[in-house]
């Protein structure tokens, strides 16, 4: 077996691959065998050491046998021919211990270090050399040494002093850069580095400057008595020489210089740019062979999400609870348990804003929707995806099954302080996939469970939250309805406070109407609040002292019946939260006439405006509101109220996809009955601003439709939804919506919907890797269009399949499935579809080197594109021609079309294709002889790419040091 046959990664979770083929180094101990032995990079490690690694100071008298047991594992794993007891090439025995053979080729760790060693050496003569080797040194770090490992496999020193190789190349890098004017270059990694080590003076002192020289002097002045007052608080010393004297150099700086850094360095050009225009390719242009305006233009900064919902401005009844949360100390697991309504929410998100300057790389929030009525529990793999997409993880990075997502999380969250907030979760099982592995990070967890197993095997730390007591309640109403209202009637302030309970969400309820009546004697409301009648079976609990449903039952009673009968048909909504629209359909009735029930209904604290025109229950509420439904609506009228709330979304997300894919061939949805009004969308902005507001509905939605009977709904829907997962690359809900409408097809029985749900699934498995699974079900649905006589689906699958035989490295299987649709096309006379399959087919001709027939195809395709408002089918036909022209050797026509392709793509907001084109925007300036040009559009390129952690970074890298046989490192 060739040495060079496996590769290794410990900077970051531990990853081992045979070829391009991942493999599962095993359970928790074996990966910090392996840890360990790649961390030594090569040394013997004696089992001794070993032992101290996976048990600590307790080990059992049986650790070396399982050590040689983890061992045989190992080398088995890694040569899987090896006889049990045979001694391996990769893993030896070495020292009375093992050894694990490998070099720079094949460990990450031992890369990094010897690029480190090359930009040391460069530094003297070559500032700028040496910071582009130690920004690919450091573009190798996925997370802290070995992430993942349990707490004390990880503390052990090896580890330790991996990271802190990393803090000095951080610190080394930042030298070099300020000396070569380059500071915005190692600024993101020296964020990391100060963050990860707030009291390390040297990173500290380097940030300070580097922000400086960018400019930023307000930032590196507040950064330096940022650290200089955590010095004295918490060890009580002094800023060191080091670190004084870099806040010095900034306290002295004007507004208009930079610390170190080069003439101009914080200028921009693009003010005095001229702006890209479509130019035809077919005539040269007068204009020099310089790169795309924007291709030297600064590349979008990593996301920073701000997740949290809304603060509640009076929170001095829970100050206690508040000082108790505010001490918690980073990296830690807070959990706020308790009943239902007792206000765990509501006092996790006001701590969230009093902490949320403590965490400037972002704050998550979800709510897990363990215990809502409607049963729709988000799963840890869902919350986990939406917060890797908040990150900026492109979605094809996103890998399969929970354990692997979860790990990626921890590790694009490794070195940043970010505070995540989880809401709402059913245990903490629920619970632990979404934990941080970062000390920079807080967790808080609100839950009705104890979650017992986060405080004993996380060390969570528990606060308990209880219903307010009298003096507690009596401060609440106050606050409300004033002191003068409540201290003219004490006992029957004090009697509401019983009747709810003591709990904050029915007290609110109470205030909210006697706010809204003045001149209501208190001792009346407790009078009705006594004589009211409800059930509220769901908020059955022991530590109840009343039946708090007559709160709400009195509550309800006390709207207007259009208002009544809203609120009872909203427990109807599958989703977390609702529209006004969504409101409207349910109840049947104009938005107009719905918009002032809602305001009734919040007015009350009923339901909550939680964002702009957009609404949500309480759970207990949805609960209440559910039992309503059941015991005044009959089944008909609620059947019929969810058959509207079908519809519109059906037919809003219908329009949406008409906007989004055009050329597609979505089959018309069932009529919409009578009352149900689509969301007007004006253009695809709106589309995608609309599905992006609804996008968990949608699932919901999906799921409740397929089960009550209304499969062919389900159907419509989900396909209407592809082209939205498809551009934002939910690839992973479109698999579970696809599923769905297969199966919802093949219970109607209908070949038609069977066909159009085995293309809509082969789709989505093909984007997630899935191709053989993919090309079997794109054949079946071939066969059944052929059968039907579908020849706008048998165009659309041999599309399809074309697109899978390219995935494949089929290129003439590619083209050939193209040219069977577009022939199909041109005889149905779909226009829109045929100028889409024309720049495909052109592509493909210029991938076989058929350039002639490429120009051919795409330029026929460009004007009807154009005509159409096709954007998108634009932007690729001017890549397709700049890419021939490019190869054709015509470098002028070939930057001119790119130009075009990436003015539009930046309207677009595409950063993943727009890296593509700047790469090769790039390697047209280097075939011309341009390297300056070159590697300008390579930076904005792998700028784009970092941004968004995507593998194609290493590839672009390559160009840039030369590592790919180019003349880039020049």
């Amino acid at each position: 077996m060739p040495l060079k046959s496996v590769r290794f990664a410990v900077l970051g979770p531990v990853r081992v691959w045979r070829g391009e083929t991942e493999l599962d180094p095993g359970g928790p101990q074996e990966r910090a065998l392996l840890a360990l032995l790649l961390v030594r990079a090569g040394d013997p490690v004696g089992l001794e050491e070993i032992v101290d690694a996976l048990w600590g100071a307790e080990p059992p008298r049986s650790a070396v046998n399982v050590i040689r047991r983890h061992a045989g594992s190992l080398r088995r794993l890694l040569e899987p021919g090896l006889a049990v007891r045979a001694e391996g090439r990769w893993l030896v025995r070495a020292a009375g211990g093992y050894r694990l053979v490998t070099d720079g080729d094949c460990l990450d760790l031992l890369r990094f270090r010897e690029l480190c060693e090359a930009g040391r050496r460069a530094a003297s003569e070559s500032p700028a050399r040496a910071v582009e080797l130690f920004t690919e040194a450091l573009s190798l770090w996925r997370g802290p040494a070995a992430a993942g490992l349990p707490d004390h496999a990880r503390a052990h020193p090896a580890f330790g002093a991996a990271d802190r190789e990393r803090l000095t190349a951080v610190r080394t890098a930042a030298d070099a850069a300020l000396r070569a004017g380059l500071p915005d270059v190692v600024l993101p990694e020296l964020y990391r580095a100060a963050a990860a080590q707030p009291l390390d003076e040297p990173a500290q002192a380097a940030l300070i400057l580097t922000l400086a020289a960018t400019g930023r002097h307000g930032e590196a002045r507040a950064v330096y008595d940022a650290v200089r007052a955590r010095l004295s608080e918490e060890i009580g010393i002094d800023p060191g020489p080091e670190l004084r004297e870099a806040g010095e150099a900034v306290r002295g700086a004007g507004a208009s210089s930079a610390v170190g850094g080069a003439p101009g360095s914080g200028a921009g050009s693009d003010a005095s740019a001229p702006s890209a225009t479509l130019l035809p390719v077919t005539a040269p242009a007068s204009t020099p062979d310089t790169p795309p305006d924007s291709a030297s233009a600064p590349g979008p900064v990593a996301p920073v999400p701000r997740q949290l919902p809304h603060d509640v401005a009076v929170f001095a009844v829970r100050g206690d609870e508040v000082a108790g949360v505010l001490a918690a100390e980073e990296g830690r697991v807070v959990v706020i348990g308790g009943m239902a309504g007792v206000g765990k929410t509501t006092l996790a998100v006001h701590w969230a804003h009093r902490v949320a300057g403590r965490f400037p790389d972002g704050q998550l929030y979800v709510n897990l929707r363990g215990f809502g009525p409607s049963g729709a529990v988000m799963e840890p793999g869902e919350a986990v995806r939406g917060f890797l997409d908040a990150l900026g993880v492109p979605p094809d990075r996103v890998p399969h099954g929970l354990d692997a997502q979860a790990a990626l999380y921890r590790s694009v969250l490794a070195g940043r302080r970010v505070l995540v907030v989880l809401d709402n979760a059913r245990d903490s099982d629920h619970v632990r996939p979404l934990l941080p592995g970062s000390p920079g990070c807080l967790t808080l967890v609100t839950s009705r469970d104890e979650l017992s197993g986060l405080v004993a095997g996380q060390g969570a730390h528990a606060l308990g939250l209880r219903p307010f007591d009298a003096g507690q309640t009596r401060t609440f109403l106050v606050r409300r309805l004033g002191v003068e209202r409540v201290e003219a009637e004490p006992g029957a302030a004090d009697e509401i406070g019983e009747l709810c309970a003591g709990l904050p969400l029915a007290l609110a309820c109470v205030a909210a109407r006697a706010a809204a009546h003045p001149r209501f004697p208190l001792s009346a409301v407790a009078a009705e609040l006594r004589e009211a009648h409800g059930s509220l079976d769901a908020f059955a609990r022991s530590d109840a002292s009343v039946d708090v449903g007559s709160v709400f039952s009195w509550s309800s009673r006390a709207v207007s019946p259009p208002a009544r009968r809203l609120f009872e048909l909203l427990a109807l909504h599958p989703g977390p939260d609702f529209s006004l629209p969504a409101a409207a359909a349910l109840a049947g009735l104009p938005a107009r006439r719905v918009r002032p029930l809602l305001a009734e209904l919040t007015g009350l604290h009923l339901v909550a405006e939680h964002s702009p025109a957009r609404y949500s229950f309480h759970d207990l509420l949805r609960a209440h509101a559910a039992e309503l439904v059941e015991e005044h609506r009959t089944e008909s009228e609620r059947r019929t109220a969810l058959h509207r709330l079908h519809h519109h979304y059906l037919h809003t997300a219908h329009t949406a996809d008409r906007l989004l894919a055009p050329t597609s061939d979505p089959l018309p949805p069932p009529p919409a009955p009578e009352g149900v009004r689509p969301e007007p969308l004006a253009d695809d902005d709106r589309a995608l601003a609309w599905l992006t507001a609804e996008h968990a509905v949608l699932l919901a939605v999906v799921d409740t439709a397929a089960a009550s009977g209304q499969e062919r709904v389900a159907c419509h829907l989900a396909w209407s939804l592809e082209p939205f997962f498809d551009r934002r690359g939910h690839w992973h809900d479109g698999l579970t919506v696809q599923r769905t409408a297969l199966a919802a097809a093949r219970r109607l029985a209908d070949p038609a919907l069977e066909a159009r749900g085995l293309r809509g699934l082969a789709r989505v498995e093909g984007r997630l890797g899935l191709h053989a699974q993919s090309v079997s079900r794109l054949e079946e649905a071939l066969r059944l269009f052929v059968r039907l006589g579908d020849d706008t689906g048998r165009a659309n699958t041999h599309r399809s399949l074309g697109w899978e035989r390219e995935q494949l490295g089929d290129l003439p299987g590619a083209l050939h499935h193209n040219q069977l649709a577009l022939d199909l096309f041109r005889a149905l006379g779909d226009r829109a579809a045929q100028a889409s399959v024309l720049n495909s087919v052109g592509w493909y001709h210029a991938l076989l080197g058929e350039h002639r027939q490429a120009l051919a195809h795409c330029f026929e395709a460009l004007p009807m594109l154009q005509a159409l408002g096709d954007r998108y089918g634009q932007a690729a036909t001017w890549d397709s021609i700049a890419y021939v022209h490019q190869h054709l050797g015509r470098h002028s026509h070939a930057l001119l079309g790119y130009r075009n392709a990436l003015t539009l793509l930046r309207d677009l907001g595409a950063p993943y294709v727009e890296a593509d084109i700047l790469s090769r925007v790039g390697d047209t300036h280097q075939a011309m002889g341009d390297h300056d040009s070159a590697r300008a559009a390579w930076r904005q390129a792998l700028t784009l790419l970092r941004d968004v952690d995507h593998p194609d970074a290493e590839r672009v890298e390559a160009r840039l040091t030369g590592r790919d046989g180019r003349a880039g490192a020049g």
